[in-house]
């Protein structure tokens, strides 16, 4: 919050010094009584207490303060000193009283009132806060800010809007205070006043695309889904070439079941520089979701996906390889699992995922050396041995697949299903090797456990 307050050190160690204690002496000149010596005197005592506080040694720059006093009381500077001083020292008290007394002298001082302020606030003292603050706006705008944040504190939330309209008006919208405005509208579940801001902002300044997405996103976030189309076409009447606009438009395009124009949006959204990638991720995704729903749009979707070829992300290719999984594609679902897998390719997820497609389309080879190379990261999960071991069985490599089921239910925890499975695999290979009897056992086990599921 604070912007001022901790730059006070080198002001006066380089103006203020020079003011209250260079401007009074002449150094060229001989002393001919004794002011010379306590000139010199209090100097000395002065720039002790600076050098002991700029080593933290604060009780000691106390000291050399009050030596000061001794010498000379009416120099406002000695209690401003003393009263950071003491506020270091978390003597709020002494702090205080010093730094009022500073003020006393030097009423119209930015400084000391700063680090009165600072001393209240410190205390969250925010009554008198606001008090020394209100004081310190005539000097800069920053300090009203500051006093935007006490209101809101207080919870005195007309207040710290009035201020920020005030600022917004003077100074321009900054993102500061916009996240300050959109916390007091959180706060108060105010829309109304969040939305008519917006409103306002438009009609000051028409082409600030921001403030129009800003709209349509407030109105959708209230449920308003006809005003935020209304917003979204309204920006669109006025920057044509928008691309973030389609943000919102392809979604509003598809609950009117206008897939033309929805299409039309997603492309455009996909094939924008402007737009980040979370954002193309985010409609990709939706738009699976809805050719999921209605499959006679798929061509539609190769066709869009093919526009983002060079950097789908991983969860871009996940979200594709389900939605082929569940168009019973198995082939384009595992290409686009493994082309998510060599963007993040320690997902565990992911390995588990392609292991069981490739078990499911017979690539037993591939499976029993993907599983290998998978156990080497994770060597305590269950499902890499079983993977294994039924890739082994159906390659006839029986006795490798015992090892692997054998050493893969020993780290299975609760998880009957996979223990069946299990249960399955070791029944086939043991029945394979002419062990009829532990076939038959494992074969009851895993009918024991499916039948309780």
């Amino acid at each position: 919050m604070k912007k001022l307050i901790y730059i006070s050190i080198f002001i006066f160690g380089i103006l203020c010094i020079p003011q209250y204690a260079y401007a009074q002496v002449d150094f060229n000149k001989v002393p001919d009584d004794d002011l010379g010596n306590v000139e010199d005197e209090f100097q000395e005592h002065f720039f002790e207490a600076l050098k002991q506080k700029g080593i933290e040694n604060y009780e000691r720059a106390v000291e050399a303060l009050h030596k000061c006093l001794n010498l000379n009381s009416k120099r406002p500077v000695i209690y401003f000193e003393l009263g950071k001083n003491y506020k270091s020292l978390k003597n709020f008290g002494a702090a205080e009283d010093n730094l009022k007394k500073a003020i006393s002298m030097q009423p119209d001082n930015e400084w000391f009132l700063d680090e009165l302020y600072d001393v209240y606030y410190q205390q969250d003292d925010i009554d008198n806060a606001i008090k020394t603050i209100k004081q310190l706006v005539k000097y800069h705008p920053d300090y009203k800010e500051d006093l935007a944040a006490l209101y809101v504190r207080e919870k005195q939330y007309k207040q710290a809007l009035d201020i920020l309209d005030e600022l917004d008006k003077q100074l321009g919208v900054t993102e500061q205070r916009d996240a300050m405005r959109n916390e007091i509208y959180d706060i108060t579940g105010n829309a109304d006043d969040r939305i008519d801001n917006l409103k306002q902002r438009i009609a000051n300044n028409p082409n600030n695309e921001e403030n129009h997405l800003q709209l349509i996103y407030r109105y959708s976030q209230t449920g308003d889904k006809k005003n935020a189309y209304k917003a979204a076409q309204n920006l669109l009447k006025i920057n044509p070439e928008s691309k973030l606009v389609h943000l919102a438009l392809y979604k509003f395009y598809l609950d009117d079941d206008k897939v033309d124009k929805a299409i039309a949006s997603v492309k455009k959204v996909l094939t924008s520089a402007e737009i980040n990638a979370d954002a193309k991720t985010k409609v990709l995704k939706d738009f699976v979701a809805f050719v999921a729903r209605n499959p006679q749009y798929e061509q539609d979707l190769v066709e869009i996906t093919s526009l983002v070829d060079d950097n789908k992300t991983a969860q871009t290719h996940g979200d594709l390889a389900q939605y082929y999984l569940k168009a019973g594609d198995k082939a384009k679902s595992l290409y686009h699992y493994k082309e998510a897998l060599k963007q993040d390719p320690n997902d565990f997820k992911l390995i588990r995922d392609i292991l069981l497609l490739q078990l499911d389309l017979k690539q037993f080879e591939v499976v029993i050396n993907d599983s290998l190379n998978a156990l080497e990261l994770y060597p305590a999960q269950p499902i890499l041995y079983l993977t294994n071991g039924a890739a082994h069985n159906n390659l006839g490599n029986y006795k490798d697949a015992i090892d692997n089921l054998e050493i893969g239910l020993d780290f299975l925890v609760d998880n009957p299903k996979m223990e069946a499975d299990f249960y399955a695999q070791l029944s086939v290979a043991y029945k394979a090797l002419n062990n009829i009897s532990k076939s038959d056992s494992f074969a009851k086990k895993a009918l024991l456990i499916r039948a309780q599921q």
